[in-house]
């Protein structure tokens, strides 16, 4: 003997289901969001120096964090590097020649640091679910609105996530934007910065409040689908039955 539900049941069952999906989809799009590479400064501004740090997510389910990879501008190199000390993370700094020399407050500068690593020591690493915060302190930065800081995140798993993908206005964000550090004015207070496409008023992706926010938006949405849902069918079920009644 073959159970059959009635229509009204399986209507609802229909709706939950659907409103589920959603919401699965609204929070895997939340979390991708909230994943970004990102940077920021409170005192970073043309023409000066500023400590720079970069918050980096651990994306993966997985995988940790190993190492973070930094590259630094070769047309507006800065004359001074230096790193602040991880625990649990050795960093490194490489040189490079420049094409031509530039002249940096009155000096000719021939050399620059063109990347900056933290590499996790054997037992540390940036677990799935968390996060950690790298800076730098440099200068002088150049006279701009911005400036692009292309990052490569890597797994212990092999597996890299490259943060080097430009953001043109008016288009899409790409998968993975280049990180980009918005210079102020001293005047102007402090710097803020993002990763490509944040709003400056402080929605940086990888904030954990931001992420929350979305997640609830959907999760509020989704419940009142589901309660909007359920009693459309209630409704439709009674309907039915006094239409056989009568």
């Amino acid at each position: 003997m073959s159970l059959s539900l009635p229509r009204p049941l399986l209507r609802l069952g229909a709706v939950a289901a659907a409103v589920l999906v959603a919401l699965a989809a609204s929070l895997a799009v939340a979390g991708s969001a909230s994943a970004h590479v990102s940077v920021s400064s409170a005192d970073a501004a043309p023409g000066g120096s500023g400590k720079i740090t970069f918050r980096v997510p651990d994306e993966s389910d997985t995988a940790s964090t190993v190492s973070l990879r930094v590259q630094l501008p070769a047309d507006t190199p800065l004359s001074f590097v230096s790193t602040l000390p991880v625990p649990g993370w050795t960093v490194t700094t490489t040189s490079s020649d420049l094409p031509a020399p530039v002249e940096v407050e009155g000096e000719q500068v021939t050399t620059y640091v063109s990347q900056i690593e933290w590499r996790a020591d054997a037992g540390s690493g940036i677990a799935p679910g968390q996060f950690q915060e790298f800076s730098f302190s440099g200068g002088p930065l150049p006279d701009t609105d911005a400036l692009v800081l292309p990052a490569v995140q890597t797994y212990d798993d092999g597996t890299e996530s490259a943060w080097i993908e430009p953001t043109v206005e008016g288009q899409e964000e790409p998968e993975r934007p280049a990180p980009v550090l918005t210079l102020t004015s001293p005047a102007g207070g402090a710097g803020t910065t993002t990763t490509a496409g944040d709003d400056e008023a402080g929605h940086a992706h990888g904030d954990v409040s931001d992420s929350g926010d979305a997640s609830g938006l959907a999760l509020f949405v989704a419940i009142l689908a589901l309660f909007t849902g359920g009693a459309g069918v209630v409704l439709g079920y009674r309907a039915g039955r006094r239409t056989v009644a009568s």
